[in-house]
């Protein structure tokens, strides 16, 4: 695909400087799930229950702390257009905005989920032994809630500035340090108390708090205002409205699919989990170009350059495909021997074949969806994307799961209905991405 004629594009988006902030990116991505992988076969030596006490805490978790995405992809879509309009202050203003939104939702969260731990578990888990199991871990863990969203919005205005490096190295290093205290803790070695379970959720807010403090850390090297700007918070949260909506349709779906999985037992959802979190691995993997598509298309747009906007989101959207293409084929030729790195347990393990094989089917379809999601969501089409994902899930994934639950489908239908809402969301960003309605130039 050749650059369009014309325009001289706010900064270089050939191949290389896409994969110049896809890589990085992908490393920022990546590491989180890499890290929860590891977590997983850490606990998975401990046997069916705690990994199942594991999967509803750590659904627990990434849900809460996931409905806050705006503070990444919202901050990106703002900063990346100041920065393309010339604007660096403003850009990382929105970074500071986004901080503050982090520690005072983050604060509610963990207040909210100290009280009303108990009976949330209890409803997820449907399962007393697994429910006593989750509790003591999601106590412990959710004050890591805070961290999470001060990284997520550090990464949102790193992005902005097209600064990828950087976000790498602050992950890596806490998730480093949890990955060295939870064997340590879990197990008990080298000294220190054997905690199990709750020690994987000691190392997890450890890390956590280590990253955020990094990113504090670069918004003082900026030497950006610190006081709170009500019109940008204003801004901010108009964008994040639709975000979270959109956000809250994806865990409807996640919630419900961990809460049905539970109620066929222990092997079902440990199952259901290891391939969720390796699905999100894979997923975190090719978003690692949408990142670059994010940060190069507001950045365009902010310029009011929309032909390079255009020639940014074919290319990504083409890499994108042939690297989901490439994975499918890596873990379809790998199904036999995967598996095993996560847990010992033959019944998990015979219950893995089925949302295995839907992984992989689903994998090229997604390599488009994800690219397209970082086109639109670079562009600030917030609204649109709400509305895509809301309706995908209203149709497709929530009525198989529960009709799962009724008709004793298992796992088969939890699966089909996550392939059905893959397939939706597909045809609605196809159609927005080709009528070029996302096309507005500007920083507003």
């Amino acid at each position: 695909m050749a650059e369009p004629e014309g325009d001289l594009p706010v900064a270089d988006a050939s191949g290389r400087r896409i994969a110049a902030l896809a890589l990085p990116a992908l490393g920022v991505l990546a590491a989180e799930p890499i890290y929860l992988l590891f977590d997983i076969a850490i606990v998975g030596r401990l046997g069916a229950l705690s990994l199942a006490g594991l999967a509803i805490g750590g659904l627990i978790l990434t849900t809460l702390s996931s409905q806050m995405t705006f503070l990444s992809y919202g901050t990106t879509a703002r900063s990346a257009r100041f920065f393309g309009a010339g604007n660096r202050a403003a850009a990382v203003a929105e970074g500071v905005q986004a901080t503050w939104l982090a520690l005072g939702v983050g604060a509610v969260v963990v207040l909210a989920v100290q009280v009303f731990a108990v009976p949330l578990v209890s409803v997820l888990a449907g399962d007393a032994e697994i429910a006593d199991a989750a509790t003591p871990w999601v106590r412990i863990a959710i004050f890591g809630v805070p961290a999470i969203l001060v990284s997520a919005a550090g990464n949102g205005w790193m992005r902005g500035v097209q600064d990828t490096v950087q976000p790498l190295r602050y992950v890596v290093v806490g998730f480093g340090l949890s990955a060295v205290l939870c064997p340590l803790l879990v197990y008990g070695w080298l000294g220190m108390p054997r905690l199990e379970l709750a020690g994987s959720a000691v190392a997890n807010v450890v890390g956590q708090w280590l990253a955020a403090l990094l990113f504090f850390r670069a918004l003082v090297v900026e030497r950006a205002s610190l006081r709170i700007q009500p019109a940008v918070l204003r801004a901010q949260i108009v964008m994040g409205r639709d975000l979270i909506l959109r956000t809250m349709a994806f865990q409807a779906c996640f919630v419900s699919a961990g809460a049905v999985a539970a109620r066929f037992g222990a092997a079902a959802v440990a199952a259901h989990q290891v391939v969720l979190q390796l699905w999100n691995f894979l997923a975190l993997v090719l978003d690692s170009l949408a990142i670059a598509a994010q940060s190069l298309v507001g950045a365009a747009l902010g310029a009011g350059q929309l032909g390079h906007a255009k020639w940014v989101a074919g290319r990504v959207t083409i890499f994108s495909t042939l690297a989901a293409s490439v994975l499918a084929i890596v873990f379809a030729v790998g199904a036999s021997v995967f598996p095993a790195v996560f847990t010992d347990d033959r019944s998990v393990l015979d219950a893995i074949g089925v949302p295995w094989w839907f992984m992989v089917a689903q994998l090229p379809v997604a390599g488009i969806v994800f690219a397209l999601d970082g086109v639109l969501l670079g562009a600030g089409d917030a609204r649109f994307m709400r509305n895509a994902t809301l309706l995908s899930a209203l149709v497709g994934f929530l009525p198989l799961i529960w009709l799962s639950l009724g008709f004793d489908w298992g796992l088969l239908g939890i699966w089909a209905g996550l392939s059905t809402f893959m397939v939706l969301r597909l045809v609605f960003v196809g159609w927005r991405a080709f009528s070029g309605r996302w096309l507005i130039p500007g920083t507003t």
